[in-house]
């Protein structure tokens, strides 16, 4: 086992294409975690934005009188 180890760290060919494929490995898990961390900020602004609408039509309903109110949310209303 010692002799296969000495061999291998000892050539630097092969220990070239180890740290090659160590170095490959790293940036692949690198560029997945980026793609995540930019997926969660997209959904972050996507929520944000939604609830930002929602406040706005909550603001705007608020304002109706009551009548007006009911036949506006009506129109939001499943039968």
């Amino acid at each position: 086992m010692t002799a296969l180890l000495s061999f291998l760290l000892g050539n630097p060919a092969i220990l070239g294409l180890l740290t090659s494929v160590a170095a490959a490995l790293g940036w692949g898990l690198r560029q997945r975690l980026a793609g995540a961390d930019a997926e969660r900020a997209r959904q972050v602004k996507a929520e944000a934005a939604a609830r930002a609408l929602a406040d706005q039509v909550d603001n705007d309903i608020g304002a109706l009188p009551a009548g007006a109110a009911s036949k506006e949310l009506k129109t939001w209303a499943r039968d």
